[in-house]
């Protein structure tokens, strides 16, 4: 650094007061990073600001000094700084930082979460800290209380911490009119926020400061990323290993690659997409007794500070963690980072790599290891839009009606009564909520109203307490979604383990079922639902057993898949025109991070689709190929438009054929399961013909019939008061409840809420508008392509072989002959047994009519033996029969195959006849189909209609 720019670096810390500067120097603060540089000056004067910077470069300090400044000396009487962080780890972590400088400029520092004490409370409440620490649920609490309105009323300076993430969830949107009602209380007082990047800093800090200014302090960490892309080659050690991980050479060679990068620097943060990925990684990693750790959410407490804290003090090289250290726990200096598979997002790559080399002012050092082509060409896109500053926007939630619900409550708990005019004014001074129409207000104001929350006085217009005010507001101090959740324990040592959430227990968890938590593997050995406990054992051999649940997907935004389409279009042209697979890869190579080997592999299905005669699919063109009753619509718009265009095509060819149509999604396919009688023809005249203004529409009535947006509904419900507890999934008709809400505000947020999380409806329809206007092609192929058939692996974490172990088929074969199936004759009705698979003949035949037309039912089936006996029937019950008549045909004409496919669960006899037709070479690969269906019903279950 030259001296002129030294002076001005130091210069920053000229802003500050001699005590803060004295304490500088004794802690070693020489020189200001850069956030510090560039913010501590305007931050200094009092005014608003957003600082955006990666973790670990001095953010909290860049917050926090001047605000240490400007109380510091001063006359305080009750809380002067409120910290609010989205963690209570987090919490912890800002305590023990910020003790020091307390000591050093006698500030009193506290910290209240939920877990604080009944005493530490009452203590804070009577002798308010300076500063306090807390969450954003706690204020909601402490907004309440009459000691403590009394001590906020002094705020005069708000941190919020990792505001990005606060932004895109309805906690945000809850704080954001928090702050509003703190306005109340202290009128105006400083906001700082601290963010990792996002794509539009200007919306964040209008979320920050209700959009009334903001300065935005910016640190570029595109262009200090060193970044490369690799997907490990297969080598002699990879084959020696997978012998030795019970795994396929790919896999071992992965892990081999993550224990060589390890090794090659003092400390690693290895990020993964899902808890169970890092799970079945840290199994393979205690498997080769490597140094490195596991960390994520579902652990215990102590489990998390234990690694963290391990890792910190140089026990444990490596860390294999998911989304939850991104933020900002403290877990000392990171020199590397490594990215396993696809980070999917722009910004969920900055605020990883990010975390690495920041200590000795270096850059950012991290790799991304991929596991397929698809993986590769996202990885590089991802990398070359990191290093432009293309970033994602964060999605806030925008007029949610239920955060507002909410805090009209809480405006009644604070005031006792209060004029619906000036809370109205209130609510709409939060950036979130600031186009909520009047109309709107009232219509939630009648829903709390109805439901008992408050009286509304309609002649004054006044909101008052009611019986149920308290009660509600205390029981919804969250927005967080009430989910029960199950504590995992060890049957053996009665320790704790883990926990899982309740729809992962509902949907996957019952006896038998094998996962992996903490690096480990364990076996179910019951589900105490009365406890909330799942009870497990360890598995002491684990070879062979393959883990039964899979975690869910991180959306790919539109932007990327498009570039992905872009490579693709690309490489094909050259293809085309005769180069070499060598030679496209040394183009891909010029212009992203990554080697010739990595570039050539991802290649291969691209190389392989431009030798057919099949059009290719780019980010501008569409391919929709056919086979059979399969059809693969080619689109490379990422997911959540992909799950939308999937979902409109899947109604309008419902409607169409009077049958259900499959779809599975990835972000550059939507894979369609279609009647007979569908062709590909029809799939392009419903994308060049569906009026786009109409997209929303057609989704919202076919969400109706879907599983999702009741479930949606049940939790909005409860956070109107509506649902006095949210009590899971079989304790109310959830039919009923949707007939009841519809055409209320609960309703309307249900909906708002699915649109908003899973679906894109307005790029949906912009996609819709450009097929029609010709920007945007649309082709067809008969059969499969290599491109289209690529996706089939895309939702699948790479983590065990694709053939399973021959103890898992023995297993699966067991257990299916040990079930119990009910055999009913379908020829005269009377005949009927409940016999376990095993003992069933090759071919079932009624002993009474000797007819061989036997359905072969579930052993709880009474009310479709009782349908098929039944002599008028109704609608449900023809509906019944008809699959009766399904799995006897099936019976008649596969005799105890088609019993052993049917008694696999979640398959029908749709699912059990495709699994029937396939040609095999052996009856393992018969079992195999099985698993996959049943796994595949594992994961969509909730989903379900």
């Amino acid at each position: 650094m030259a001296d002129s720019e030294a002076a001005d670096s130091a210069a920053a810390f000229t802003h500050l007061g001699s005590a803060v500067r004295t304490a500088l120097s004794e802690r070693g603060f020489e020189t200001p990073t850069e956030p510090q540089r560039k913010a501590i000056p305007p931050l200094a004067t009092g005014r608003d600001g957003l600082v955006i910077a990666p973790t670990g470069t001095g953010k909290t300090e860049t917050a926090m000094l001047p605000v240490f400044d400007a109380v510091a000396g001063t006359e305080r009487f009750g809380i002067s700084v409120l910290y609010i962080t989205p963690l209570r780890a987090l919490n912890r972590d800002m305590r023990d930082r910020l003790d020091w400088w307390g000591d050093q400029l006698d500030l009193d520092i506290d910290v209240r979460h939920g877990d604080t004490t009944q005493y530490q409370r009452q203590k804070q409440a009577d002798d308010p800290p300076d500063v306090l620490v807390t969450t954003p649920e706690t204020l909601q609490a402490m907004l309440t209380g009459e000691k403590l309105r009394k001590a906020l009323s002094d705020v005069s300076h708000v941190v919020i911490d990792e505001v990005h993430e606060l932004a895109a969830s309805k906690r945000g949107a809850q704080l954001t009119i928090g702050l509003e009602r703190l306005r109340e209380l202290a009128n105006a007082f400083q906001r700082i926020g601290l963010s990792a990047t996002v794509g539009d800093p200007g919306e964040v800090g209008a979320f920050l400061t209700g959009g009334r200014g903001c300065e935005l302090i910016e640190v570029d960490v595109g262009s200090r990323l060193d970044v490369r892309v690799r997907e490990p080659h297969v080598t002699d050690e990879d084959e020696r290993l997978a012998g030795e991980l019970a795994t396929e050479p790919p896999l071992a060679s992965h892990v081999r690659a993550i224990r060589d990068l390890v090794a090659d620097n003092e400390s690693t943060l290895i990020f993964v997409n899902t808890r169970q990925t890092a799970e079945a990684l840290g199994s393979r990693c205690n498997a080769l007794d490597l140094p490195i750790g596991v960390h994520h959410g579902s652990l215990s407490k102590e489990a998390r500070i234990e690694i963290e804290d391990a890792f910190k003090a140089g026990e444990l090289d490596g860390l294999l963690c998911t989304s939850s250290m991104e933020l900002g726990i403290d877990v000392g200096r990171v020199d590397h980072v490594i990215q396993y598979q696809s980070p999917r997002e722009v910004a969920r790559l900055l605020q990883r790599v990010g975390r690495a080399g920041h200590r000795a002012d270096r850059l950012s050092s991290g790799t991304v290891l991929t596991t397929r082509p698809d993986d590769t060409l996202e990885a590089l896109a991802i990398c070359r839009r990191a290093h432009e500053g293309l970033v994602e926007p964060a999605e806030i939630h925008h007029g949610s009606l239920d955060t507002v619900a909410n805090q009209i409550a809480g405006l009644v708990m604070d005031f006792g009564e209060i004029a619906a005019a000036r809370a109205y004014e209130i609510v709409t001074r939060a950036y979130p909520f600031r186009d909520l129409s009047r109309e709107r207000f009232k219509e939630v104001v009648r829903e709390l109203s109805g439901n008992r929350i408050l009286w509304l006085d309609e002649e004054a217009d006044r909101l008052e307490k009611s019986g149920g005010t308290w009660q509600y507001f205390y029981a919804n101090l969250s927005m967080i979604p009430d989910e029960e959740t199950y504590t995992v324990a060890d049957m053996a040592s009665g320790r704790t383990i883990g926990t899982l959430d309740e729809r992962f227990v509902v949907n996957f968890a019952g006896p038998g079922e094998v996962f992996i938590q903490r690096g480990e593997m364990w076996r179910i050995a019951e589900v105490d639902d009365e406890e909330s406990e799942v009870k497990v054992s360890p598995i002491e051999d684990p070879a062979g057993e393959v883990p039964s649940w899979t975690g869910q997907e991180i959306p790919v935004p539109q932007p990327v898949a498009g570039e992905v389409g872009a490579i693709r279009g690309r490489a094909g042209e050259s293809f085309s025109g005769g180069a070499s697979r060598d030679g496209v890869a040394r183009d891909l190579v010029d212009r992203y991070p990554t080697d010739e080997y990595t570039a050539s592999e991802a290649l291969g299905p691209i190389e392989r689709h431009a030798e057919t005669d099949a059009p290719m699919p780019t980010d501008d063109r569409i391919v929709v190929e056919f086979e059979n009753r399969d059809a693969v619509v080619n689109a490379a718009f990422g997911h959540t438009v992909n799950e939308t265009l999937g979902r409109v095509l899947s109604a309008l060819l419902g409607q169409q054929t009077g049958s259900s149509v499959g779809m599975e999604i990835d972000p550059y396919r939507i894979e369609l399961d279609v009647p007979r009688g569908i062709a590909g023809r029809d799939i392009v005249e419903i994308l060049e013909e569906t009026d786009p203004a109409h997209v929303e529409g057609i989704i919202e009535l076919s969400l109706k019939n879907s599983d999702a947006l009741k479930f949606k509904l049940a939790q909005v419900a409860a956070t109107f008061g509506a649902l006095k507890s949210w009590q899971g999934n079989e304790r109310f008709g959830r039919d009923r409840l949707l007939a009841a809400l519809e055409g209320t505000p609960v309703y309307d947020e249900a909906v708002r809420e699915v649109f908003h999380e899973d679906l894109a409806i307005e790029i949906a329809g912009e996609i819709l508008a450009a097929i029609q206007n010709g920007e945007i092609a649309i082709e067809t192929h008969g059969g499969r392509t290599p491109i289209g058939i690529d996706g089939r692996s895309s939702g699948t974490e790479l983590l065990a072989p694709e053939n399973a172990d021959a103890s898992v088929i023995e297993t699966i074969r067991e257990r299916i002959r040990e079930d119990r199936m009910r055999l009913l004759c379908l020829h005269c009705e009377e005949w009927e047994r409940t016999q376990e698979v095993g003992r069933i003949p090759d071919q079932p035949e009624c002993p009474l009519c000797g007819s061989t037309r036997i359905a072969a039912l579930n052993p709880w089936a009474e009310e479709v033996v009782a349908a098929v006996r039944a002599d008028e029937k109704d609608d449900e019950q023809e509906k019944q029969t008809q699959r009766a008549h399904q799995a006897a045909t099936l019976v008649q004409s596969h005799g105890k195959q088609a019993v052993i496919a049917l008694a696999a669960r979640g398959v029908g006899p749709h699912n059990a006849a495709r699994i029937i037709a396939k040609l095999r070479e052996n009856e393992d690969d018969f079992y195999r189909d099985i698993l996959a269906q049943e796994r595949q019903y594992a994961r969509t279950q909730s989903f379900w209609d």
